[in-house]
């Protein structure tokens, strides 16, 4: 059981029902995606139940993040959870294939939003545009990068910021340097 280990983050079953509220599935729904009962989900997202790793695989799947994201809870102190992470226990999100690593700033995905760190690669770009239902504001800390927001391009760079708002964007770092940047999404996507 989750409960057992006090120093363990009990965040995973939150998390999960984050995700799935966000992507508008009824329990039920994703129970049935899933080919589980919703009495086991339901303790599955009360942390009442520890799902195996083939079940995390299915859930991210369903739920279309990296297993890796679901899998990544790492311990932290228990007068920490839910209000402090530390730099060496941000969550990973996703894999580097098109240069971009990213990592969870937020302490978990209950909120109304989530904070993430970004930092992109030199001499990379996304390969397909994205479009997600979201409002999304990045504050470049270092490098440059490109961006085309809306069919509207522009470069930016350090102390500046950018806003993304439920429109078509891609990004490119076409420079020698790595570029990183602090973003928040509202609602929560990963």
């Amino acid at each position: 059981m989750l409960h057992s280990d006090p120093n363990s983050t009990k965040t995973l079953g939150a998390d999960i029902r984050a995700l799935r509220k966000s992507r508008g599935l009824t329990l039920t729904a994703l129970a049935e995606t899933l080919g589980r009962s919703v009495g086991w989900l339901s303790q599955v997202e009360r942390d009442k139940s520890e799902p195996s790793i083939s079940d995390l695989r299915e859930i991210g799947a369903a739920l279309e993040v990296p297993m890796s994201f679901l899998f990544a809870h790492s311990s932290v102190p228990a007068d920490e959870q839910g209000y402090v992470v530390r730099a060496g226990t941000r969550r990973p999100m996703g894999g580097d294939d098109e240069g971009l690593v990213e990592e969870l700033l937020s302490p978990d995905l209950t909120d109304d939003f989530e904070m993430v760190h970004s930092t992109f690669a030199p001499r990379t770009a996304m390969q397909t545009p994205a479009h997600r239902p979201t409002q999304e504001v990045g504050y470049i800390v270092s490098g440059k990068l490109d961006l085309e927001i809306g069919g509207r391009r522009f470069t930016v760079g350090p102390g500046d910021s950018f806003r993304i708002k439920d429109q078509p964007y891609q990004w490119s770092n076409p420079y020698d340097e790595p570029a990183v940047a602090i973003w928040v999404i509202a609602p929560p996507i990963y």
